[in-house]
């Protein structure tokens, strides 16, 4: 079993036919936390979703996601390679019809938890740690933008994944929240040594909270080294 949850050699990704990132090589060891920088529209989503395997295996030498090559992956194993993934998006992408704590169950159920006593203890668990086990019995609509967020990031935590992807995830928030939002990311790295790949534009954030930088950047992506950060 390799070092690396991510493995990219010489990848192209495209969205049809427009190539939006190539010779795109990149490693993330199990238990790093690894910012993906750059401005709106320079790849950086396209670049998660081709991780969670959104958008197609095109070419490249080498593709692997969590031990699943990408280039052999069908439509019946992406849902595996899934389960050991927790996603955070920009807009929370939560049910709007249930609350909070029926959105988490919902997720449960659907990869075939079954005993209602374990779904209890693992959301309990998941609300704890981004502190809203006082709000698991709000609809999603009744919680700020910040609260939704910690909701969604609960919901990425409840499979026990060995790799988050939180694509902008404080890119609809204001400045004290999304703070929030990273403290909240940064206890779930140090505490369970869970690996985080985090798109941003957000160089304040980058700046505050330290850690390995991939810059994308004019179809390109490479490892920014300088401490000085620029727009």
């Amino acid at each position: 079993m390799s070092e690396y949850l991510v493995e990219l050699e010489k990848i192209c990704i495209k969205q049809g036919r427009l190539t939006v990132l190539s010779d795109v090589d990149l490693n993330l060891k199990k238990g790093e936390f690894v910012y993906i920088l750059g401005k709106t529209g320079t790849g950086k989503s396209s670049l998660l979703r081709f991780l969670y395997a959104d958008l197609p295996y095109i070419s490249g030498d080498r593709a692997s996601v969590c031990d699943f090559d990408l280039d052999k992956i069908t439509p019946k194993t992406i849902p595996f390679l899934r389960r050991k993934l927790g996603i955070v998006f920009q807009d929370f992408q939560l049910l709007t019809d249930r609350n909070v704590y029926n959105n988490l169950a919902f997720v449960l159920k659907a990869v075939g938890w079954k005993k209602e006593q374990d779904i209890d203890t693992q959301i309990e668990s998941v609300l704890k740690k981004v502190n809203m086990t006082h709000r698991k019995d709000r609809m999603s609509y009744e919680l700020s933008g910040g609260e939704q967020q910690r909701v969604a990031i609960a919901r990425a935590l409840l499979n026990n994944p060995e790799l988050i992807i939180a694509d902008e995830p404080t890119g609809n928030l204001d400045p004290h929240t999304s703070e929030e939002i990273v403290e909240i990311l940064e206890d779930v790295h140090k505490n369970s040594n869970t690996s985080i790949l985090m798109s941003t534009h957000n160089f304040y954030l980058v700046s505050k909270y330290k850690h390995r930088i991939i810059k994308c950047e004019g179809k390109s992506i490479f490892e920014h080294h300088t401490t000085t950060l620029q727009h």
